[in-house]
């Protein structure tokens, strides 16, 4: 619990340092996903994402990146808020923090796992990818990256098959676990390493997120998976990677 705590507050300051004086400094940083979850009361709301619809272009597609951020993502949020109004104080209790309800998850009604589940990891999705963005990562996250998989080649190759591998909905993830080691992961629907469940086999602090949801991608690459993935590779933000893994 305390490596999660850690994770969440110290990625809330990695993401407002990166994007101090940007449009995504008051949505991931000062006003965003991660910092709102440290406070008390309130509504979540839906983060603006930090670049225009069709900036990933010609990687992911405008009409994608619409239909996925002003409907999917805000549906979430959306009944994240309404599943809240349901839970019992008492077994939630206080704060009504990702960290605490990634902890008692499994208490929880799957209504809130699944969309809290949503608007989290959707919300850290968004911040790994940048216009102009891909190549290769630098810096400790480089070298763990090379350590642990030999070249990055290897790492795209591993997490490329997390990402086809996942059978139907979910998402494929770069997780630090607690004993300090990378480990390429997948979770299905919007479950996240994060969550307090048997079922996530590989828990600690996400540094890459993928979202292989159809929806995803659907509209520009149909059925192939393949091809989306291989068009992410072009997006990634890997300077956001470097900073949440160094925090």
């Amino acid at each position: 619990m305390n490596n999660r705590r850690d994770f969440i507050k110290k990625s809330a300051l990695a993401l407002a340092a990166i994007t101090a004086g940007s449009a995504i400094g008051n949505t991931l940083g000062t006003n965003g996903f991660l910092e709102s979850a440290l406070v008390d009361g309130g509504k979540y709301t839906l983060p603006a994402l930090p670049y225009a619809y069709d900036a990933l272009e010609p990687h992911i597609d405008k009409l994608t990146m619409d239909i996925h951020h002003s409907k999917h993502h805000k549906a979430y949020v959306d009944n994240m808020n309404k599943a809240l109004e349901t839970v019992d104080g008492n077994v939630l209790g206080s704060p009504q923090t990702f960290e605490n309800i990634f902890d008692k998850i499994a208490k929880l009604p799957a209504a809130l796992r699944n969309n809290a589940g949503g608007h989290y990891n959707h919300s850290l999705f968004w911040s790994l990818m940048t216009p102009n963005g891909g190549g290769e990562p630098k810096g400790k996250l480089a070298d763990a990256i090379k350590t642990t998989f030999g070249s990055f080649d290897e790492f795209k190759k591993q997490f490329a098959e997390a990402g086809m591998k996942r059978f139907g909905s979910g998402w494929a993830w770069l997780v630090e676990t607690k004993e300090g080691k990378l480990v390429i992961t997948s979770t299905p629907n919007q479950d996240n390493p994060l969550m307090n469940l048997e079922s996530v086999e590989v828990k600690g602090a996400p540094i890459l997120a993928l979202d292989v949801w159809e929806h995803a991608y659907y509209l520009k690459n149909q059925n192939k998976r393949a091809d989306y993935i291989a068009s992410w590779w072009n997006v990634v933000n890997w300077e956001t990677a470097e900073k949440i893994f160094e925090s």
